[in-house]
């Protein structure tokens, strides 16, 4: 018989997502879900609720580009 040896596991990752689940039956918090809607499947019958990870950080270069900003001053161009 071989037993897992916890040394020999991979380091634990902090779960990077935007929602996290609050278990009502004692059973903890889970930080693991991309949509709110993944979270309300995952609670529903324990009692437990949503709300989103405050500790939550998007992955660099995620989201939308930043929006351009118009140049003014000596070499801005007048409208015509």
């Amino acid at each position: 018989m071989i037993l897992g040896l916890p040394w020999l596991a991979g380091r634990a990752e902090a779960q990077n997502y935007p929602w996290c689940s609050n278990f009502a039956d004692g059973a903890g918090t889970n930080c693991g879900f991309s949509t709110l809607q993944q979270c309300k499947d995952e609670i529903m019958g324990s009692g437990g609720y949503c709300d989103r990870n405050n500790l939550y950080a998007p992955a660099a270069g995620a989201g939308a580009a930043p929006a351009r900003r118009k140049a003014y001053g000596i070499h801005a161009r007048k409208p015509s």
